[in-house]
Formats: C-alpha cells, sequence, structure tokens
C-alpha cells in the first residue's frame, strides 16, 4: 500500500509546479496595471474639479435640502390653515440651530388638531381661512353647507369673545348674503 500512495504524490508534484511556472509566466507577462484611464494633466483637472465639488458644492446642496426638509411642517401648517403657525414656522426655525432636534415637534404639531385652541377660541382654523372662505361667500362660490360652516365658526368665536374686527365685519356680511337669497325669490317670482 505504501507503493501506490508513493506515485500519487510524485504525479501530483510535476502539476502543481506547471502551475506555480504558469502564474509567474502570467504576472511577468502582464501589462503595468493603471489606476486611472486618465493620465497628466487631465487627471490633475480631474481631481480639481472633484475637490470643488466636494468641497463645495456638496456643502451648499446638503445646507439647502437640509434647510428645505425643515420648513415642511411650517408649509403643512399652511396649507391646512393650523391657527398656530407661527409657532410651528419658530420651532422649524429654532430646530435649524440645534441641528434638527426640534424637527420631529414641528412636524407632529403641525399635523395635529389643535384640540385646546378650538375650546379657547371656538375654531381649528387660522383666521386667513375665515378670510378666504368670506371672499368664496361674497363671489357666490359656497355651497349653503360651507356657508352654513363658516356663519356657525364665527358664532362660536363671537361667543368666545375672540372675533378680530375683520372677522366681525365678514360675520355682518354673511348675515347679508344669506338675508338677499332668501328676498331673491320673491323679486324674482315677482317679475315673472
Amino acid at each position: 500500500m505504501m507503493l501506490a500512495a508513493h506515485p500519487m504524490r510524485t504525479s501530483r508534484l510535476p502539476s502543481r509546479s506547471a502551475a506555480m511556472l504558469a502564474a509567474a509566466f502570467a504576472i511577468l507577462a502582464s501589462a503595468p496595471a493603471r489606476a486611472s484611464f486618465l493620465s497628466g494633466e487631465a487627471l490633475d483637472t480631474a481631481a480639481d474639479v472633484l475637490a470643488i465639488v466636494v468641497l463645495i458644492l456638496v456643502p451648499v446642496v446638503g445646507i439647502a435640502v437640509f434647510w428645505l426638509v425643515h420648513v415642511l411642517p411650517e408649509r403643512f401648517a399652511e396649507q391646512r390653515h393650523h391657527p398656530q403657525t407661527a409657532a410651528i414656522t419658530t420651532l422649524c426655525l429654532l430646530s435649524l440651530v440645534f441641528g434638527g432636534l426640534l424637527w420631529p415637534i414641528a412636524w407632529l404639531w403641525a399635523f395635529t388638531k389643535p384640540v385646546a385652541y378650538r375650546v379657547a377660541y371656538g375654531t381649528d382654523k387660522d383666521e386667513t381661512w375665515h378670510e378666504e372662505m368670506g371672499e368664496k361667500a361674497r363671489a357666490g362660490e359656497l355651497l349653503h353647507s360651507e356657508l352654513e360652516h363658516l356663519r356657525t365658526e364665527l358664532d362660536a368665536m363671537a361667543a368666545k369673545g375672540a372675533l378680530p374686527a375683520n372677522l366681525k365685519q365678514l360675520r355682518a356680511d354673511l348675515a347679508q348674503i344669506q338675508a338677499a337669497p332668501a328676498s331673491a325669490p320673491t323679486a324674482a317670482g315677482g317679475k315673472a
């Protein structure tokens, strides 16, 4: 049995040495490796451009994106006519100063329904919403249900004593608008 194992060892040795010889030949015959497809001045120019992009452009873009993301709660609060938009805006600005730590609070605040504000002031909408709805009412673009909802909110705010002068005027205008359609059918009926 020893004689059978010995010829196997001798048969593997020539194949190993041949493989090593082929690898050494491949290493010696290969072309020198290059780290870049550019060389000389083109490589220097590409490195300069890359350095400018990394050192100047990336931070500017990063700061702009950081700022745009941090004012998103303010934008959503404005779209939703949140009555505390000014406070949310202030929190967003503070969040920029504190590296984004206050941003989740501003985000949650922008999407919460101001229940305590409604209890205190009779509405959960910003004053600008009432003014926009008043303009639509004056133009005759509101449905009857929307007009009633606006009147109800203004009445609730007046009951709480929190009605600014411009909304008092709007409330008076809504009373006239509601009285005008009631008399308009009789006048139209009398003409026909």
